[in-house]
This record gives C-alpha cells, sequence and structure tokens, in this order.
C-alpha cells in the first residue's frame, strides 16, 4: 500500500525521488500530472503527498486542494523552484505542511516526509483516542495463566504473525475486545491504529455512516466530508465487535472491505481504497446464523480464516484472584485507596461464584467493593455477588457451549454417556455385566466405552 504520492512532470526527478523514498522502506506512487493526481487522490489514501507547484494539466495548487478534499489531515509537501518561494508560502497559507526547493537536498527530503508521516500518525491516534476517552478498558494487558486462557493466548500471538482475518469467539464478557488489541499489538501493523466498532450499540440506520463516513450533502445535516471508522483505521485494525448483529444489508458491504479493502462513503461516487486488517468478534453462534438465513454464508467463512474462542472465567478459576488483585489495585489508585486488600472470606466468595458475567462482571464486583469498603479489607458483603438462580448447577458450568452445535452436541452426548455409564456402575454395585445390561449393550462395548475413558 503506497504511503507517499509524487506528483512531479519529469520523469528523472520523479525517479529519483521514489528511490530515496523506497530506500528509507515507504511505500511510493507516482503521478505525472495533476488530473492523474486528483484521480488517485480520489481513491487512495496517502500518508503524505509531494507534489511540484509547476505541473501539466493543473497545478500543484489544484493536488493541494484535491489532497484537502480527500482528506484533510493529509500532509501535502510542495516543490518550488529557486525565485518562486511565493508560491510556496501562498501553499503553506492554503494548507501545505512545509515546502521544498529544488534542487531538492535528498536529507532534507527525507526530514520532511518523516516529521509528516509523524504527524499524521499523531493525529490519527488522537482523533481515536478522542472518540474512546469516554470507555473504559478493564486492564492494559491479558491478565492469567490458565491452561485455557494460554492457550488462546498462543492462538492469537499465532495469528499475530499472519495478515489472516480473525474470528473471536466468546460468551459476553470475556475479553473479547482485550484479545483483538493484543493480536493488533503483536503484529506489523502495531504503529497503526485501532479502531473499535460495536455493531450492536449503534441503531441500523447510522451505522454505515460510522463505518464508511459520508459526503458533503448526503443527507439533511451533512454539512461536511466525514470520515468513517474504515478509515480511521488505514495501515491499522478495524475492530468489529458484535459482528452477528451487523444488518443483511450492510453485510455484503463489509465483505467487499474485507476482500478488497474498498468501500464508498455515504453519499459517495468514488471508491475508496484503505489498508486494513479486520478482527471481528461474537458471543453467538454465526454458523447457526448462517443455517437460519441471518447471517452471509461467504462472509462468515472470510471473517472465520482464523477463528479463536475465549474461555469464560468459569473455565479459568485459577484466574479469578489474579484479576480481582489487579482490579483492586486499579481502582484504589483511582479512587484514593490504595492498600486495600481481600479478606480470606472474600478470595473463598471470589473462587466459589459462577461468574455468569465473566471478567466484565468480576471487574463491576470490585469496583463495586472499593467504593463500598471503610476500612482496608474487603469482605464478601462488599462484592455482593448476586446468587444463583437455582441451587443446582448452570449447564454452562459442566459443559463446554461455544462454538458450532455439531460440536456442541457431540461434546454433551459424550457428557451424557458418561453420566449414565457412572450411574450405572453405581446402581450395579460395580457389576460391569449387570451395568450393560441396564444400559442396553453388550459387555465387550462397556468395556470399550470404559477403556476409552481412561486413555482419554
Amino acid at each position: 500500500m503506497p504511503e507517499i504520492l509524487i506528483v512531479e512532470d519529469k520523469e528523472s526527478l520523479r525517479t529519483m525521488l521514489r528511490r530515496t523514498l523506497e530506500g528509507r522502506g515507504l511505500g511510493v506512487e507516482e503521478s505525472p500530472d495533476a488530473i492523474d493526481a486528483r484521480r488517485r487522490l480520489s481513491g487512495t489514501r496517502f500518508g503524505v503527498v509531494l507534489t511540484d507547484l509547476r505541473l501539466p494539466g493543473g497545478s500543484g495548487f489544484d493536488v493541494l486542494a484535491a489532497a484537502r478534499e480527500a482528506d484533510a489531515a493529509t500532509p501535502v509537501i510542495v516543490m518550488t523552484a529557486f525565485g518562486t518561494v511565493e508560491e510556496a508560502v501562498r501553499a503553506m497559507k492554503e494548507g501545505a505542511a512545509d515546502f521544498l526547493t529544488k534542487p531538492v537536498d535528498t536529507d532534507y527530503l527525507l526530514l520532511l516526509v518523516e516529521r509528516a508521516l509523524e504527524q499524521r500518525r499523531v493525529l490519527t491516534d488522537y482523533l481515536v483516542l478522542k472518540e474512546e476517552r469516554e470507555r473504559r478498558f478493564w486492564v492494559p494487558r491479558v491478565i492469567g495463566n490458565d491452561p485455557a486462557l494460554r492457550e488462546t493466548q498462543e492462538a492469537i500471538e499465532r495469528a499475530a504473525k499472519s495478515e489472516a482475518t480473525v474470528l473471536i469467539q466468546g460468551e459476553s464478557g470475556t475479553g473479547k475486545e482485550l484479545m483483538a488489541r493484543s493480536l493488533h499489538d503483536l503484529s506489523p501493523r502495531a504503529r497503526g491504529p485501532f479502531v473499535a466498532i460495536n455493531c450492536a450499540a449503534i441503531p441500523e440506520a447510522l451505522l454505515e455512516n460510522e463505518l464508511f463516513g459520508h459526503e458533503k450533502g448526503a443527507f439533511t445535516g451533512a454539512t461536511g466530508r466525514k470520515t468513517g471508522k474504515a478509515e480511521m483505521a488505514h495501515q491499522g485494525t478495524l475492530f468489529l465487535d458484535e459482528i452477528a448483529d451487523l444488518p443483511l444489508a450492510l453485510q455484503a458491504k463489509i465483505l467487499r472491505l474485507v476482500q478488497e479493502r474498498q468501500f464508498e462513503r455515504v453519499g459517495g461516487v468514488q471508491t475508496i481504497t484503505v489498508d486494513v486488517r479486520v478482527v471481528a468478534a461474537t458471543n453467538r453462534d454465526l454458523a447457526s446464523a448462517v443455517a437460519s438465513k441471518g447471517f452471509r454464508d461467504d462472509l462468515y467463512y472470510r471473517l472465520s480464516v482464523f477463528p479463536v474462542t475465549v474461555p469464560p472465567l468459569r473455565r479459568r478459576r485459577s484466574d479469578v484472584l489474579p484479576l480481582a488483585e489487579a482490579f483492586l489495585d486499579r481502582f484504589g489508585r483511582e479512587l484514593g485507596r490504595k492498600g486495600l486488600r481481600l479478606s480470606e472470606a472474600a478470595r473463598r466468595a471470589l473462587l466459589d461464584h459462577a461468574w455468569p458475567g465473566n471478567v466484565r462482571e468480576l471487574q463491576n464486583s470490585i469496583e463495586r467493593a472499593v467504593i463500598l469498603v471503610d476500612g482496608s479489607q474487603v469482605e464478601p458483603e462488599h462484592l455482593r455477588l448476586q446468587p444463583p438462580a437455582s441451587a443446582g448447577p448452570r449447564l454452562a458450568d459442566v459443559l463446554d457451549l461455544t462454538g458450532p452445535l455439531v460440536e456442541v452436541r457431540e461434546r454433551a452426548a459424550v457428557l451424557a454417556e458418561d453420566e449414565a455409564i457412572r450411574l450405572a456402575l453405581l446402581a450395579a454395585s460395580g457389576d460391569r455385566a449387570a451395568a450393560a445390561k441396564q444400559l442396553g449393550i453388550s459387555s465387550s462395548t462397556l468395556q470399550r466405552r470404559l477403556k476409552g475413558r481412561e486413555e482419554s
């Protein structure tokens, strides 16, 4: 994906500039005139535009205007011959980031370009942070050493090395967005932006506008062009949370974004090309949604190139206390209550709880306790854990319900069969022949089933 657009009519100078910039590992695209440059700017997002002021088919001022029309944040560096500095000053007043005099000093050129790219990255990061400043992220890193979580982390590390589209699955509150951020931070795109959008939190009528932006005059109140999340994620990662709630009408456009990295703004006709990696997450069974025609099968297959499942908290019990301690430290510092600790009774209560709301429920419980506690020790009453809905165990506590229904069905069948065999042997006082008769199978079949259980 090109980072720099060079607009210069002299081929020899274009070649020299391109080789200089490529020598620093930068992607470069060339344009010989103002007409071609305007065409390229209408469909591709560049990090920096480097343009001469004297051009066939127009001028550098036309290129500057086109660049600012495409994206007002794009830095434009103008080149001018010695003696026409007045034109460069005019270009600066019209929005150019800087100017170079010819003949071009390559060291100075690299300095200006790298400075402009860095300013662009800082501005992009600022815009992303500005949109997310109201959001709270539970911890800046993944906490836990449970084998189930380690397996997920290892999968994330493997996926980070590729450009594959990743589908993160898991119950609500398990930390799917944190896993997506970890994937981004470990990938070659780590220096680029991480842009998240919750497909379930935005009304359907506004979601396309949030994703792809709009052109001026696209609808009543559209007084200017708006950059969408897909453009903001250029050279970074676009995280689509709760992807199962994406309206069918938008799924085709997301498929095109994933496959071709292209889209049009609302009310626009120009095709925009971006360099983004799409990571999606869901707490629902997308395979079932495909079967019920609620989700496009082609999009499902594109998103699930590399599926990753985040285990629920009840399946990583050894991580409950480390997480609780991390939250206690964080909220204690935020609320000026340093030095808080969990009592033994509180620790037991945390370990005994089923955590149907997963890590998010644990976070909320600890934050509430920090607010309620008067002394330095958190007790069970400060946690205010909700009792289970019934005295018996929840099905989700004993059976892994994640993944496609066919896999859930297979796991349930194995679990039910094992329990039936256990109860039959118990009723027959260990007599395998009597237990086999009760189960309606031969003794040899029962023997094979028992042997298989021992080996697994």
